[in-house]
């Protein structure tokens, strides 16, 4: 029987300078597995896409002074995480920041995120493009890279499933 699709928002949140940040993700009984991706998370009762972007920013960040912009990108995801399979279909809203934050503020964390969110980074394109860590969606660094170079895509741009 097909999993339930989980319909998700997620913030593509760049600071002054034009990072991007990312929060360190891994899997709760394996911490070795580690990843990158941006905040966001599932939508709550009959909140908008917006809505749940703008909360899943203020709880899993602190960082609640931002003004959402445009929806970037869609994706749907299927991947194991925490002992069960995960479907998903992402929403990506830009959004911009005057606050470079270093420190994530765990007060509005899930249980499931307190035993899964190492902490967060301000990635430079650059940055992006040079590493070899796990980032997810996984093609973000040349996404990040046109967004800067061409700003956002008129009518949002839908990214190849991934499947882990």
């Amino acid at each position: 029987m097909a999993a339930e699709t989980r319909k998700v928002a997620r913030v593509v949140l760049l600071d002054p300078a034009d990072r991007i940040l990312l929060l360190h993700g891994f899997e709760p009984d394996e911490p070795s597995t580690r990843w990158w991706f941006t905040p966001g998370g599932g939508l709550e009762g009959e909140e908008s896409r917006e809505e749940a972007a703008l909360r899943e920013l203020a709880e899993e960040t602190g960082i609640r002074d931002v003004a959402l912009g445009p929806l970037l990108w869609t994706r749907n995801c299927s991947f194991p995480f925490d002992g069960r399979r995960w479907e998903q279909d992402e929403w990506y809203y830009l959004a911009r920041t005057e606050r470079a934050v270093t420190v994530t503020d765990r007060s509005g964390f899930t249980e499931l995120e307190r035993r899964s969110v190492a902490g967060l980074r301000w990635w430079t394109s650059a940055e992006l493009l040079a590493t070899r860590e796990t980032v997810y969606p996984t093609r973000l660094a040349g996404l990040l890279r046109t967004l800067l170079d061409e700003g956002a895509p008129r009518d949002p741009l839908v990214l190849a499933p991934e499947i882990a």
